[in-house]
């Protein structure tokens, strides 16, 4: 119940504008969030690096209303991509289409994500495109696949273990030789479309783990800091991470093609650990004003994070 009241205010104009004006919460949400600019990601990116982590970044932002709020994301994303480059650190980027404008128009948002994946491949760099909400699952694949029908290889996808169609689509991804990550999934869902419980979502996500690592057998691809290997891991959860290299030291797969991704801010010293074991680690790194949303997803997914913030609240 506690997660389905955090992922309703997530979306709730109202308590965005109560919490963004909360100095604390500013304060809080900065342990997961890289901060408000490119420059001050960076940093967090080279800091990574010199860790022996590799990063994904993402410019905060979802559901813009306008395509002039589209266009202000992609411009920002283009600049990342170049910066990226430029300063030749271990990252790629993870864009959400609705940041793009898939809620405005359909033509807009591919346009958007064309330009960007364009600018990427000139660089070697993978755009790794987030699951959203359901609403916005067919669309998203309808991107990725009209994009790879123009030879746009670059792009990858998501797939989330608590919705029932998810082992269908890893499959169906892996036949056209895609590259995803495998999350939990972060919204709000129907019980018609996504498992309900837990330990159903955890069967699943374990069950999608040993398709993706008996595939990367096949592959033989390996990790690099701007490209992820076909398996693609990313929880937090110490039973699914143990459940994926037990799987992968069975079939002997290299631990270089089993990459494991976690979020800025949580589980610092398991990703350490993954990482002075010999596994890559990318970290989810984020920056932005438009903070909000994300913060409080993180607050839903884990308890310990939301104790987190209440203990800032109690500080004042």
């Amino acid at each position: 119940m506690l997660r389905v009241i955090l992922l309703y205010l997530s979306k709730a104009t109202w308590a965005l504008r109560l919490v963004t004006g909360w100095r604390f919460a500013r304060r809080a949400a900065s342990r997961f969030i890289a901060g408000d600019t490119l420059e001050e990601a960076m940093e967090v990116i080279r800091s990574l690096n010199t860790r022996g982590m590799f990063v994904t970044l993402d410019h905060l932002g979802e559901n813009v209303d306008t395509p002039e709020k589209a266009a202000i994301a992609t411009e920002d994303y283009l600049e990342s991509l170049t910066r990226i480059h430029e300063a030749g650190v271990g990252s790629n980027i993870s864009v959400k289409l609705t940041q793009l404008g898939l809620n405005i128009d359909f033509d807009l948002c591919l346009s958007n994500l064309r330009h960007i994946a364009t600018r990427a491949a000139e660089y070697d760099i993978m755009v790794r495109v987030d699951i959203e909400d359901f609403s916005t699952v067919d669309r998203t694949w309808l991107t990725f696949r009209t994009l790879r029908a123009e030879g746009v290889i670059n792009v990858g996808l998501a797939v989330q273990s608590y919705l029932y169609r998810s082992e269908e689509d890893t499959n169906a991804l892996l036949s056209e030789g895609a590259r995803f990550r495998l999350c939990k999934g972060a919204y709000s869902e129907s019980p018609d479309v996504a498992y309900p419980r837990k330990a159903e979502v955890d069967a699943n996500y374990d069950r999608i783990a040993k398709i993706l690592i008996d595939a990367s057998l096949t592959h033989g691809e390996t990790s690099t800091g701007k490209f992820p290997p076909v398996a693609a891991i990313a929880t937090h959860d110490l039973a699914r991470i143990d459940f994926a290299r037990n799987c992968a030291e069975k079939v002997s797969l290299p631990k270089a093609a089993l990459e494991f991704q976690m979020l800025l801010g949580i589980r610092s010293d398991l990703q350490q650990e993954l990482v002075n074991a010999g596994y890559p680690v990318r970290i989810y790194v984020p920056y932005g004003t438009d903070w909000y949303p994300y913060f409080v997803r993180r607050l839903a997914e884990r308890p310990a994070n939301l104790w987190f913030f209440l203990s800032n609240l109690f500080r004042g």
